[in-house]
């Protein structure tokens, strides 16, 4: 599938880039050459150059000329040769040496100097990192990353369609999800049932090249925050909470859902109320103007009220587009504020000492008349 050239936010960046005095951009994260070029790349070697006048340049492997043909927006791709037989240095480095070649008629260069995240190439489970000798070859560049997290927190239209997508699918695995998960599974047998109907009937779609499921699956007692999914067995009459992602063709959801075996035991039936009531509120907030600090204070209260000072010991609300964590992000010493356009995910949490509890969170778009809900799939459970 090829999606037309958005020029609406190739032209928002561009305006930033006027108002820096910029005159290329040189990029490397895969989110980033992906939103300004629709190339997703396999492993991450990519690159592109973007000009604040004239047409970008993608750097690719050689292997990928027909993904290029096929999907990006740039006349202009130069290719690299992942083995050369005469240069036994990684293969970023003959990216940085074209990179370094097509931008050297520009003065003024932005750079990724302060990213502290990235998304997932295609290949994701050998992520490519930056070295050194890419940041020192260009030293007098500007950083270009508050640049870019400003052009994508407003939301073009072709990126919400791209997202809905995204949403869509995430919320049929969960359906699939909720009609075979039985007790006494285990939570990675659990988290299979999703992954595998993400990556198999979501790229089976018309509208989709390549979807990918990412998951973290806990439940009952094993519901907790920061570990991994084990061989725990799916409990009777306790959620068992999916922590989830979906990548479609570079563009991403953030939910945590949660499906019950039987009925749902009474202390998690008042949990659950409790948290519903402060999810609300958070939803509520979301209106443009609305500050970020408050909305961060407004849960964090709300939890407080609840019985659960101190929690969640993660942050309850951030940007989701090219990334399933970028910038906005609501934080109560922070500033900033909720602007029309933007796609913010709410995730308020609630965790026992002794393991177990609750998160609830879906992907909400901010309009004039308030936020939109992006996935099908309940947060009440019941």
């Amino acid at each position: 599938m090829r999606w037309q050239r958005d020029d609406t936010k190739l032209g928002r960046v561009r305006a930033l880039m006027a108002d820096q005095e910029l005159d290329a951009l040189v990029v490397r994260a895969p989110d980033n050459v992906l939103y300004l070029t629709n190339f997703w790349g396999m492993k991450g070697y990519e690159a592109v150059v973007f000009p604040r006048a004239g047409e970008p340049t993608l750097i690719a492997l050689e292997p990928s000329a027909d993904d290029a043909a096929r999907t990006a927006w740039t006349e202009d791709v130069r290719f690299f040769a992942g083995y050369h037989p005469s240069d036994p240095r990684p293969p970023t480095m003959r990216a940085l040496d074209l990179a370094l070649e097509i931008s050297r008629e520009y003065e003024r260069v932005g750079l990724e100097l302060s990213l502290g995240t990235q998304a997932a190439d295609r290949m994701v489970g050998e992520p490519t990192t930056y070295t050194r000798a890419w940041f020192d070859a260009w030293p007098a560049a500007s950083d270009a990353t508050p640049l870019l997290n400003e052009a994508r927190a407003i939301k073009t239209p072709q990126e919400l369609e791209r997202m809905r997508i995204a949403n869509e699918i995430a919320a049929d695995a969960m359906d699939h999800v909720k009609a075979n998960l039985r007790p006494g599974m285990t939570e990675s047998h659990a988290a299979a049932l999703w992954l595998s109907h993400v990556h198999g009937e979501g790229t089976a779609r018309a509208d989709v090249d390549l979807a990918l499921g990412f998951s973290l699956v806990w439940s009952g007692p094993g519901i907790r925050t920061f570990t991994a999914t084990g061989d725990r067995p799916v409990q009777a009459n306790e959620p068992t909470l999916f922590e989830i992602w979906v990548c479609v063709d570079g563009y991403w959801c953030d939910h945590t859902k949660n499906v019950c075996p039987g009925e749902l035991e009474p202390r998690y039936d008042e949990l659950l109320d409790q948290l519903l009531a402060v999810y609300a509120r958070a939803v509520d907030h979301l209106r443009p103007g609305a500050g970020l600090a408050e909305l961060d204070l407004l849960v964090r209260a709300g939890i407080e009220e609840a019985g659960y000072p101190g929690q969640p010991s993660h942050p309850i609300a951030h940007g989701v587009g090219a990334r399933a964590h970028e910038p906005p992000y609501a934080h109560q010493a922070g500033g900033g504020t909720v602007e029309a356009g933007m796609v913010l995910a709410i995730e308020p949490g609630i965790y026992w000492p002794e393991g177990g509890g609750l998160r609830v969170e879906d992907n909400f778009l901010v309009t004039a008349g308030g936020a939109e809900k992006l996935s099908s799939f309940p947060d009440d459970f019941r």
